[in-house]
């Protein structure tokens, strides 16, 4: 029978949507399970074959938890703000709502077409201002909180204001900018303004200035991942450091709680050491050092106090506001020129950049508390002023980078830990050896030597032993217009939050979208976007009278924001009244299966956790972690092809000739070659671009073949292949089959599109295992044996393979069982109905199709997954090859149920076993229970 997979994929797809199959209950006794793809971000381009590989794992994860009788969560939405929009609105003037929005459209029929069981219901986009309302109210919710370090815990503001009231700073013991000491008669009689300015040191949502990286070309901050060797991801424009006020997130308050929580989750390793290295814990201490001709100090945080005598010079952050203050006149040009020539770096590329030394002296001098020897002090972009306090006392003897600073400015080097090794040459960074050259901690080893030195620097009075983090605040504040307006006003300078029932804020409409002459961000150009504090609502921007109506905040959130939560609305996205019902929230709990690319290990899940953990701290929910199980999958990689121009010329040479030519190798589009071969289509590349249309070929045998080469799949390459038309040709059960086919999910693969054929070849056998001819012919006879340990052996294998992620396995499995089933032609109901109900997840067109055709009115989705019997597995016989001397003599088949010895007896006692002994009395007999028997005569 013809399988039309067109026409039976649109008619379930249709069916699916119009009876709304996978709409999830909230209100059910069913044990529930949430799986989720990552966010995506609904880009111009649409989907290429890459993109569904996790979608398509994660949605038979979710069909098959149906079928085990869960009450199964699987939304979909869309991380819809984002800087491509905004890009392309300034560019052609159209609003980003409307691009958006056509995007969106787009890639929600793409995602239809491959039939993918989500609650379509559900969908969420964080552009909405009715999603954003909330982004917003979890941002007031922050503003109003600090972090007590003694309940480890964030709390409401209000409790902090009390322990103003009654004790000022006495006992306080919270995450804080910079360490304030007063009374609370200090705190009564303190301004309103003072309060404020006190509060926001505290907050967990607050406003400082800070270093970031600022795009001029952009208009805009960039976060660390958007910057890439000093230029914005996005366009290549140049970035610099700079120093601005801005909205930042106090996640450093949760570095330990971030850390601790991932030895609870089910994540991978890799995924794990990433963000383990980005909070970056460290144990050491902190120390005073006096700078000679000045009261100021320089403090550094240290992870090897035991090293202090070794330490010959300093290196500040030339950020570090110390630098302006000690910078003698003599230095102070070539100061400024690295401060200038740094500012071009970002932090991420200052970090990475291991290799290269360069710094400037500052003409100044500390003195080693320990050894009293003066130490010049340098800056360099090594040190970083957001890690530990933007000083670091060099030991150039047992550090690398210190020793390659010291060999290039010529300073000196002392060795205080005990080697063999000359630390003039290289240095010596062990701990496994013991102080010398420093006084009263010689001969001690590390652990001793750490702990008696932070006891004296203690004692001293010049610091204290300390935990520090890597991690730094995030910014919070986007200088850009598509993106959730920040609910904040000013009030005599002073930030204060929207009442709740203002929200949301919605994005005023501008006329353009690109910083204002004023160097304001977009929102700037606002007309309507002023706060009259006395309605409560938002008026015109030229009524500003810092009266009664105040200036907004104009800048935006950053993208990570709306997805730092959206899955916890999936759980209750049509709620006006609360973000999610706290019994929702409660029966939902964790995401218990999250699929997305490993790419968003530092940014989205760190930030999203850290947001998971103040909701839970402020009781709005009751999990600590939001996403328990997490796979990364792999990427599918492009075919790009080639074509190799003859420099020079507008000639192209062929592959297999290209060699005895001068040329030059150029990307050209996938589509233009000659349906699944190499061969270019030559006329279609002339017509492909204006440059190409006098294009001249030197052929081989008449054809020109282009080279091929495994690639990220981009649009750049030209390698991307549209999931449509593979839907069009193959079917979306095809598509499914295939990427899941094509090898483990973790891993990256290339796409080849000739591959498809195969799996195609299979869903027609497995079609026309229900067909005689044309007919559907299915018997209701009794299965046989045989035929019950094909399925079950499937069963088997099937569980296994899914609960394993092993996807890949599952669809040669599925081929060998429907090959199998041909070869002894069954066409019985009891195999293959449960065979349709096990292919179903993968391919769930073809066998809605075949389950209806077999007589069911309801969809296949939520029939049992078919129960393993281990019984049809049990071989009833055994067919034993004999071998005599090494050499296979004859098979003989015997009971499974025999013993060793009752097979050796009927083995010998065999009439062709006696023909082979004639009398002889064998020497050896080994019996490999249902596997062989070997004989030695």
């Amino acid at each position: 029978m013809f399988y039309d997979h067109q026409q039976i994929e649109k008619k379930w797809q249709k069916y699916w949507e119009e009876n709304q199959t996978y709409k999830t209950s909230n209100n059910t006794d069913k044990p529930k399970f949430y799986v989720l793809d990552m966010f995506p971000y609904p880009s111009g381009a649409g989907l290429h074959v890459g993109h569904p590989l996790g979608y398509i794992a994660s949605d038979i994860y979710a069909r098959y938890k149906r079928h085990q009788g869960f009450n199964v969560l699987h939304p979909v939405g869309y991380d819809s703000f984002g800087l491509p929009a905004e890009q392309y609105a300034i560019q052609t003037g159209q609003h980003p709502a409307i691009t958006t929005e056509q995007n969106i459209n787009r890639y929600e029929e793409q995602l239809r077409k491959i039939g993918f069981s989500f609650d379509w219901s559900r969908e969420v986009r964080t552009s909405d201002a009715s999603y954003y309302k909330w982004t917003q109210w979890i941002f007031i919710q922050l503003y109003h909180s600090w972090y007590n370090k003694n309940t480890d815990k964030a709390e409401a503001i209000d409790s902090l204001i009390h322990h103003f009231e009654e004790k000022g700073t006495e006992g306080l013991n919270a995450n804080q900018n910079d360490e304030l000491n007063f009374t609370a008669e200090e705190w009564k009689n303190a301004s309103e303004i003072d309060k404020e300015n006190i509060l926001l040191n505290y907050r967990l949502a607050y406003r400082a200035e800070t270093t970031v990286n600022w795009c001029p070309a952009l208009g805009t901050v960039l976060a660390n991942d958007e910057v890439k060797d000093g230029k914005s991801e996005r366009g290549g424009f140049p970035v610099f450091q700079k120093k601005m006020m801005q909205w930042s997130m106090r996640i450093s308050a949760y570095s330990e709680r971030l850390l601790q929580g991932l030895n609870t989750l089910d994540w991978p390793q890799p995924l794990k050491d990433s963000q383990e290295y980005w909070i970056g814990k460290s144990q050491g201490a902190q120390v005073q050092f006096k700078v000679e001709g000045h009261d100021e100090t320089v403090e550094v945080f240290t992870t090897r106090p035991d090293t202090i005598f070794g330490a010959t010079f300093m290196v500040l952050a030339p950020e570090n506001p110390l630098v302006e203050t000690i910078t003698t006149d003599a230095q102070k040009v070539e100061v400024d020129t690295y401060i200038e020539e740094t500012s071009k770096k970002t932090e991420r590329d200052r970090m990475s950049d291991v290799k290269n030394v360069s710094g400037a002296f500052t003409g100044s001098y500390a003195i080693n508390p320990f050894s009293n020897e003066k130490m010049p002090i340098y800056i360099s972009d090594y040190v970083l002023m957001g890690y530990g306090t933007g000083a670091v006392m060099a030991v150039p003897a047992h550090d690398e980078r210190d020793h390659r600073f010291a060999k290039k400015f010529n300073l000196e080097i002392k060795k205080v830990v005990e080697t063999e090794e000359d630390v003039q040459e290289k240095s010596f960074d062990s701990k496994d050896s013991v102080c010398v050259n420093s006084d009263f901690l010689d001969g001690l080893h590390y652990n001793e030597a750490k702990a008696k030195m932070i006891s004296e620097i203690e004692t001293k009075g010049i610091g204290h032993g300390t935990t520090n983090y890597r991690q730094r605040d995030a910014i919070f504040s986007r200088q850009r217009y598509w993106g959730e307006p920040v609910p904040i006003y000013y009030k005599d300078g002073m930030p204060y939050t929207l009442p709740t029932s203002a929200l949301p804020l919605e994005l005023p409409e501008v006329e353009k979208y690109l910083p204002t002459e004023d160097g304001d961000p977009p929102l700037g150009n606002a007309k309507e976007f002023a706060w009259d504090e006395a309605n409560q609502k938002v008026v015109a921007t030229d009524l500003i009278d810092d009266k009664t109506i105040f200036p907004l905040e104009l800048s935006t959130m950053p993208g990570w924001a709306g997805s730092s939560w959206y899955f916890l609305r999936y759980m209750d996205p049509n709620d006006e009244e609360t973000f999610v019902k706290k019994e929702l929230a409660d029966y939902w709990g964790q995401v218990d299966l999250y699929i997305g690319g490993s790419e968003h290990a530092t940014g989205h899940l760190l930030y999203s956790r850290f947001w998971n953990m103040f909701l839970k701290d402020r009781g709005y929910i009751s999990h600590d972690e939001p996403f328990q199980k997490l796979i990364n999958q792999g990427m599918i990689l492009g075919m790009s092809a080639f074509v190799y121009r003859i420099d020079g010329t507008n000639q192209y040479v062929s592959k297999n000739l290209a060699k005895d030519y001068q040329t030059q190798q150029i990307h050209v589009d996938v589509s233009l070659l000659k349906g699944t071969s190499d061969e270019l289509d030559t006329e279609a590349f002339k017509a492909w671009r204006p440059d190409y249309a006098d294009a001249e070929f030197i052929l081989e045998d008449g054809k020109y073949i282009t080279d091929r080469e495994v690639e990220k799949m981009s649009k750049s390459k030209y390698n991307v292949v549209n999931p449509d038309d593979i839907c069009e040709e193959y079917g979306a059960d095809g598509l499914r089959l295939y990427e899941m086919f094509l090898g483990p999910l973790e891993q990256s693969k290339p796409w080849n599109t000739q591959g498809l054929s195969g799996v195609y070849g299979f869903l027609k056998k497995f079609w026309n295992l229900y067909f005689n001819g044309d007919v559907f012919e299915v018997s209701d006879e009794e299965p046989t044996k045989a035929e019950y340990k094909v399925l079950h052996t499937l069963i088997k294998k099937v569980v296994y393979d899914i609960e394993n992620f092993s996807f890949n396995t599952s669809v040669s499995s599925f081929m060998i069982a429907v090959n199998e089933l041909q070869k002894i032609k069954c066409n019985k109901r009891n195999i293959l109905e449960p065979l349709a109900v096990i292919i179903s997840p993968y391919a769930p067109h073809i066998c809605e199709e075949l389950w209806s055709l077999l007589g069911h009115g309801t969809s296949i989705e939520f029939e049992r997954f078919p129960a393993l019997n281990e019984d049809y597995l049990v071989e009833d016989e055994i067919e034993y090859p004999v071998s005599v001397n090494g050499k296979m003599k004859f098979k003989i088949s015997l009971s499974a149920q025999l013993s060793a010895k009752e097979v050796e007896d009927l083995v010998i006692s065999n009439e062709k076993m006696q023909q082979i002994l004639e009398g002889k009395t064998p020497k050896k007999i080994i019996v490999v229970p249902h596997r062989i028997v070997n004989i030695v005569i």
